[in-house]
């Protein structure tokens, strides 16, 4: 249950002020059709984090517990100074519906937009630390529905009440904590 709730917060909150929150925002506004967004977000974003969820898992049996602690550790606080970058969406991001139609052009746009995302990377890290590839996965998808959702129904009047930037410092805070506790945990 705790990998569950730790990728679903440390996520939710990664993805505040992200591109691909901006990406909801665009389609939103683009296709004004909620539904097959919010699936296409879905199927997406499950189908990239099962991937990285499973790379995470892989390092675990790869990495003898030493090694795998001080990489974890590291890669916790990279994540943590990552978050207070803000992240710009590509004018090229979105395609054009007709070919794939809102769901497919979603579905699209969001897995090659979560490639190499701070989400997609603390997916196989949070795999790596719990040794929990479908609590990872569950949390860390239900944590960028709870973010990219709500955007895709409410649209820019929730972007423009969040403070971005405080919830970057929050999440900032939230992986350096974790990056810490990597390196002072002793797994003897």
């Amino acid at each position: 249950m705790e990998a569950f709730l730790v990728s679903t917060g440390i996520v939710a909150l990664a993805e505040m002020g992200d591109k691909t929150q901006l990406l909801s925002l665009v389609l939103a506004a683009r296709f004004r059709k909620p539904w097959p967004i919010v699936l296409g977000i879905f199927a997406a974003t499950l189908a990239n984090h099962a991937l990285a969820g499973a790379a995470g898992s892989w390092v675990t049996g790869v990495l003898g517990p030493d090694v795998l602690r001080w990489v974890l550790g590291g890669s916790f606080i990279a994540m943590a100074l990552w978050m207070l970058i803000p992240d710009k969406l590509d004018e090229g991001d979105a395609s054009t519906a007709p070919r794939f139609g809102v769901f497919g052009t979603t579905l699209l746009a969001f897995f090659l937009a979560e490639m190499g995302d701070k989400t997609q990377v603390a997916t196989v890290m949070l795999a790596a630390q719990f040794n929990a590839w479908a609590a990872v996965v569950a949390g860390t998808t239900l944590g960028m529905m709870l973010a990219n959702a709500p955007v895709v129904w409410f649209g820019d009047r929730i972007t423009r009440k969040v403070p971005i930037k405080a919830v970057h410092t929050i999440g900032a805070l939230v992986f350096l904590v974790l990056g810490v506790l990597s390196l002072l945990s002793s797994r003897a």
